[in-house]
């Protein structure tokens, strides 16, 4: 073999080895701003609930689940991955059994979510529901995926557990600044912001709910092998989309549980006849139920197209979420006047929990960007190792 053919076929060597290293495209910063944008979607889908009028809880809920659940996910699958029935047909039983059952699961915490907001409004509700839910959901996937240990092994990895840790911590404070204000504020001042205030049960309710409802990340991180036969059944979900095989059937075992919940509500309150109300507008209430349903899908939609754009850290995106989540919701709880004639030491806390929550996403976004350097270090390494030697 002379000189020349010896010189191309290291090359060859080089460029395979090289496009087996290569990752895919990933861009940490777009990932962390699709989060976020998730984040403010799960803060305000409830608004659109104060616009229905006449209608019981089950009945204006049942709307929700059937467009936020069922409807807006299926469409936009079929949209976006036009391979989802056959990747779902294809796809090993067990796995599909698991994303079903944790979106059932997250189904019964998710019952839950509306009297945590009922009880202690929407800032303080949602920053300890959210709080207990992303502590749950960003730590516990790796660790089922016996991956935990590892996280510590690399740069990249050690900045998105400090995140996740700081979001934690900015959590607690919001927290903190939550019970300072039950403390403070008389009965009938917590009641003009929040009807029915209840720091007791509202606590009660958000355990349950923010433990329960973090099974929603098991199940939207429970899917590989489904994701993988979603980028290789022809024809091809692209990588952006790859998740939404995964995140309708996670829905689906949602809406079995809070559509049969509603049901049996409607049956046993005698609500069934909310939707034919002569004093109760139809279809505004029909709209504005469907809207909050379609606003809170965002959420999720979000996290799985915001996932392919952080490479190896992707699981970090959960606790942008729900800190981008409790973020706008103490924005909005300050807009709307809960937090009212509270302390200053009330409100400093607040303040240093949303500039925590804020700082973690930062940290996520460069654990991220640490992410792509070892690749890259990793590709120049097996170019050169692969090119013959002087």
């Amino acid at each position: 073999m002379d000189t020349t053919q010896a010189v191309q076929q290291a090359a060859t060597g080089a460029l395979q080895a090289a496009a087996s290293m290569v990752p895919p495209t990933t861009t940490p910063a777009l990932g962390i701003l699709i989060f976020t944008l998730g984040g403010l979607a799960g803060a305000v889908f409830y608004l659109p609930f104060k616009k229905v009028k006449n209608w019981a809880w089950e009945s204006y809920w049942f709307i929700y689940a059937v467009f936020g659940l069922v409807l807006v996910p299926w469409v936009l699958a079929f949209s976006t991955s036009p391979n989802v029935l056959s990747v779902i047909g294809q796809s090993p039983g067990k796995q599909i059994a698991y994303c079903f059952l944790c979106g059932a699961a997250w189904g019964v915490g998710g019952l839950t979510w509306g009297l945590m907001i009922r009880y202690l409004g929407v800032g303080l509700g949602l920053a300890i529901g959210c709080g207990l839910c992303s502590a749950a959901g960003t730590l516990v996937p790796p660790i089922l995926k016996g991956q935990f240990n590892t996280l510590f092994q690399t740069s990249a990895g050690q900045a998105s557990v400090l995140a996740a840790l700081v979001s934690l911590v900015g959590i607690v404070l919001v927290g903190m600044a939550g019970m300072s204000k039950s403390a403070e504020l008389p009965e009938e001042e917590k009641k003009k912001a929040v009807a029915e205030f209840n720091f007791k049960k509202g606590v009660t309710v958000a355990i349950f709910s923010g433990l329960m409802s973090s099974a929603m990340s098991f199940g939207l991180q429970g899917g590989p092998d489904i994701e993988a036969l979603a980028l290789t059944t022809a024809p091809t979900t692209s990588v952006a989309w790859k998740g939404m095989p995964v995140l309708v059937v996670v829905l689906l075992g949602g809406f079995v549980v809070n559509g049969v919940w509603c049901l049996y509500l409607n049956s046993k309150n005698k609500t069934l006849g909310d939707y034919s109300k002569k004093d109760a507008p139809f279809l505004p209430n029909l709209i504005f139920a469907g809207v909050a349903g379609a606003i809170w899908c965002s959420q999720f939609i979000c996290f799985k197209t915001g996932e392919p754009q952080m490479g190896k850290t992707a699981y970090i995106g959960w606790a942008v979420l729900m800190a981008s989540a409790i973020l706008f919701s103490a924005l909005l709880g300050i807009a709307l006047g809960e937090w009212r004639g509270t302390s200053g030491r009330t409100r400093g806390r607040l303040a240093m929990g949303l500039v925590l929550l804020i700082a973690s996403a930062v940290l996520a976004g460069y654990s991220g960007k640490l992410g792509q350097e070892k690749p890259a270090a990793e590709l120049q390494k097996a170019v050169e190792s692969a090119l013959p030697q002087s």
